[in-house]
This record gives C-alpha cells, sequence and structure tokens, in this order.
C-alpha cells in the first residue's frame, strides 16, 4: 500500500514530537544538577550555621553558666587532689549567697589572674575565731560562739593550725582549704570580698573513678547559715 506525502509528513513530524519529549526530562535534570562550586558553596555556607548556631549555645554557657577548672596544688586533700578537672556552677550565685561549706573557686586576693579553691566557713556579718586547732564562729543565733562541727569532710583529728579572731564586713567570706597545715586561705590573706567569688564546685568530671556531684554540707548544730 503507497501511503500518501501528507500522511508521510505526519508521521515525521508526531516522531520528532516523540523525541522531543523523551529529550525534555534529559535536559531538566542538567539543569538541577549543581556545579562543584554551588556545592562547595553551599556546604560552607551550612558549616558556617553550624558553628553559628553552637558558638551561640556554648558562649552563654562558657561564661554565664557553668566553667572547667582543675586543681592545682594540695591544699583540699584528701576530698580534691592535684590536676582534678571539676565543673564550677557559675549561675547560681547570681541569684543567690554562697553557704557555709560549699566549696568554691575564687581568684586570688592578691594575683587576680590566678584562681584558688577554698571552702567557705565565716559568713557576712559574723565573728570567726580560729583557735585551739578548731573554728568557732559567733552570729546572732550563737553571740557566745559555737564550734564548727567539720567531720562532714574533714578526716577525724584534722586540726586547724593558726590564731585568728575577725569579724567579717557585710560582703566578706572567711575560707579554709580542707588540707589545713598546707593551704595558703584566709588565714594568710584575710576575708575574701563576695566579687573575688566566681563559682561553687558543682561536678568532678575527671577522673572518671572520683565523678561526684557536690552538696552543701550539713551542720550539727548549725551555726546559721544566714546571720
Amino acid at each position: 500500500m503507497v501511503k500518501s506525502k501528507e500522511a508521510n509528513e505526519d508521521s515525521v513530524r508526531s516522531r520528532t514530537a516523540v523525541r522531543e519529549v523523551t529529550r525534555a526530562p534529559l535536559s531538566s535534570r542538567r539543569n538541577v544538577v549543581p556545579t562543584f562550586s554551588e556545592s562547595v558553596g553551599s556546604f560552607i555556607v551550612e558549616v558556617a550555621k553550624v558553628v553559628i548556631i553552637a558558638l551561640a549555645i556554648i558562649i552563654p554557657v562558657r561564661y554565664f553558666l557553668i566553667q572547667p577548672f582543675y586543681v592545682k596544688g594540695a591544699s583540699m586533700e584528701p576530698n580534691f587532689y592535684d590536676k582534678e578537672y571539676l565543673v564550677v556552677d557559675e549561675i547560681s550565685y547570681r541569684f543567690g549567697s554562697p553557704e557555709r561549706g560549699d566549696v568554691v573557686v575564687l581568684r586570688n586576693p592578691r594575683h587576680e589572674s590566678d584562681f584558688f579553691i577554698k571552702r567557705v566557713v565565716g559568713l557576712p556579718n559574723e565573728r570567726v575565731e580560729v583557735i585551739n586547732g578548731e573554728v568557732n564562729i559567733y552570729n546572732q543565733d550563737f553571740p557566745t560562739g559555737l564550734t564548727l562541727d567539720e567531720s562532714a569532710y574533714l578526716p577525724a583529728g584534722v586540726k586547724t593550725v593558726g590564731t585568728i579572731d575577725v569579724t567579717l564586713a557585710r560582703d566578706q567570706y572567711f575560707v579554709l582549704g580542707d588540707n589545713r597545715e598546707s593551704s595558703l586561705d584566709s588565714r594568710y590573706f584575710g576575708a575574701v570580698q563576695r566579687r573575688e567569688i566566681v563559682g561553687r564546685a558543682w561536678i568532678r568530671a575527671w577522673p572518671v573513678t572520683r565523678a561526684k556531684i557536690f552538696k552543701t554540707p550539713d551542720y550539727t548544730p548549725a551555726p546559721s547559715l544566714n546571720p
């Protein structure tokens, strides 16, 4: 059977249309594939986003909430040893005050670029007396004085050497090292100002075998934690 010229032309046009239809998706796919430079640029943007978000979280935590410190020296033995790694709570004292028995990190009153770790023993407006190896506290609740029971954190038989009698101002604290025979503390550099206290020892993170969360010790009887 002989086809007409018009029929042949229609057939050609039809095949051409099919080829055009089948080629279109290939062309579309080529258009959505990013170039190398576009891929690198997108990767850099995503990394920048992650870094910015991380810094937005880490910086406030690092400078306003908690801060890492490591113990240097033996002044807090046997409760804290050299090179132990601590996480210090800085936010609690923004809303409250140090309590008796808290282990705190403070700036060296004589060299503020250095830091000490000590225990709070005397609170503002109290009179603190160190005599005969003991610490006596005088305040409104105990005007005649009370010998501080430190058995919760000091080994039996430990004596607080020295003779001190000091009355603290309303923004001062008396701090001591747990190693009472080998500690540079308020017996030597005097009372510390509230502003010199950085924060409270919260967690011992290293070594793992000594990991611990610290709490304020209880005193019996308590010589008024809020004189």
